[in-house]
């Protein structure tokens, strides 16, 4: 007998953010659309080993910190015990499963189908699905949304349960006392800050001068201030060359002759894009030499029928932008005039305390040779930071000269992954700091310090 064949409107390859958005996107518009997932669940790397679980344990690092920090407000808990059994089971079924659920539930209710298989194409028109049911899927547009995996750096092969990337990590296998992570980025520092807070001596390794490359440095340094307190030991400018299992450790090689020893070592180095395998060659599509597809603004790739979103199409790999992306493509495969076409893609580093920003920085505009305007605002000046016993923040505003155009923002401190926002839509909506200046906010609150930082340009002219 033949493979089962399923006839379709769109067939989405990714159960992730960008391949959920978009397979709803397309039901709702009217499309007959399957997805097509590896582990038939919808979610992704974001929900089940990411974004989610990483969030939810930050909060649990959170809780503790706070709890200390509550003596210096005459408040005493005692000493916090965190038990993992519970821990795993609140992250597993309260958080991870709950939304899963919610997720499957919504597929249902707008008609769009989850098969469970590894999705190859055969043409430009087809996929065959590899699984406990192969069958083939016949589709008049296809949307690859694959995502990405933790990457491994060349040279550190080491086959070992003590050497986890993020997914593992997120599994909390255990608390080990002594933790090395390769990798200052968001991953490693957010995890970093984990596992410290649960009680591990983290040691963090990272190749470059600074700690999270991205903002700017002004950004960087309150959360490099924490990260000096919570953590045993940050190396800068340090290539981890080799790691050894010696017994019950992993022993990590630095440069020459620095050799230190580690219970688990995390492996933080980015994640690369899943497009090997996935039968590219028989269409029109390709990817580049790093594995990205190419995509227009309609997140077309140079095959007409095939349409690609989300990490698989090249940084920056946020979830946010997948989903966006998603609704794009589903729309453009519906007729809609729709295009990515965002000015901005606000980024978040949940860490204590958060980093965010958006648009244009001050870095990128030096190197560009842009005159801009910035504007800081401390929150030592702030009422409502003073109240939080967290005046460790900065907001920040780059505007144009000549316009007066909010051309960029950043801000750290607690909360600044929910305050961009107000940022992110100034910069799509080409706002300028009078209109930030001139917008009445609510005292005393965090946000107000957007509008004192937009006073504080004006004041200038």
């Amino acid at each position: 007998m033949g493979d089962l064949v399923i006839e379709v409107d769109v067939a989405v390859v990714g159960g992730g953010p960008g391949g959920y958005s978009a397979a709803f996107r397309c039901a709702e518009l009217g499309l007959e659309t399957v997805i097509v997932d590896a582990g038939k669940r919808l979610g992704g790397a974001c929900l089940w080993e990411g974004c989610i679980p990483s969030k939810a344990l930050l909060h649990v690092a959170a809780l503790i910190e706070d709890a200390a920090r509550a003596r210096e407000l005459g408040v005493e808990f005692g000493e916090p015990r965190v038990s993992l059994d519970p821990l795993r089971k609140w992250k597993a079924e309260r958080v991870v499963g709950r939304l899963a659920r919610g997720l499957t539930s919504v597929a249902k209710t707008k008609g769009v189908e989850v098969i469970g298989g590894r999705a190859v194409f055969e043409s430009s028109r087809e996929l065959r699905v590899e699984g406990d049911q192969p069958q083939k899927i016949r589709f008049k547009h296809a949307i690859v949304a694959t995502g990405s995996l933790p990457s491994r750096p060349p040279g550190l092969t080491l086959a070992s349960d003590r050497i986890v990337d993020s997914t593992a990590a997120l599994e909390l296998p255990d608390v080990p006392e002594r933790l090395l992570v390769i990798g200052g980025g968001y991953i490693g520092l957010e995890l970093g800050q984990v596992y410290a807070s649960l009680g591990s001596a983290v040691t963090v390794a990272e190749m470059t001068d600074g700690l999270l490359p991205g903002p700017d440095r002004d950004l960087v340094q309150p959360l490099a201030r924490r990260c000096e307190k919570l953590f045993a030991k940050i190396r800068l400018g340090t290539k981890v060359t080799s790691l050894a299992e010696r017994g019950s450790a992993i022993e990590a090689r630095f440069g020459g002759d620095d050799v230190e020893a580690f219970d688990r070592v995390l492996v933080a180095v980015g994640r690369g894009p899943v497009s090997a395998g996935l039968g590219l060659e028989t269409t029109r599509a390709s990817a580049d030499a790093r594995g990205f597809l190419a995509v227009d603004e309609r997140c077309r790739t140079e095959d007409p029928a095939i349409y690609a979103v989300g990490d698989v199409t090249g940084e920056p790999m946020l979830a946010h932008r997948a989903m966006r992306q998603g609704k794009v493509a589903g729309e453009a495969i519906a007729g809609r005039p729709a295009a990515f076409d965002n000015v901005v893609v606000p980024a978040v580093v949940f860490t204590d305390p958060e980093v965010a920003w958006c648009g244009l920085t001050e870095s990128q505009a030096q190197r560009d040779g842009r005159r801009v305007e910035v504007a800081r605002f401390a929150w030592a000046a702030s009422g409502r930071a003073a109240t939080l016993g967290r005046s460790d923040g900065v907001t920040k505003l780059i505007a144009d000269p000549d316009t007066g155009r909010v051309l960029g923002a950043g801000i750290v401190g607690p909360g600044a992954g929910e305050l961009i926002a107000e940022a992110a839509l100034a910069v799509e909506a080409a706002l300028t700091v009078e209109d930030l200046a001139a917008t009445i906010h609510t005292h005393p609150t965090l946000s107000e310090t957007w509008m004192e930082a937009a006073e504080a340009l004006l004041q200038r002219r």
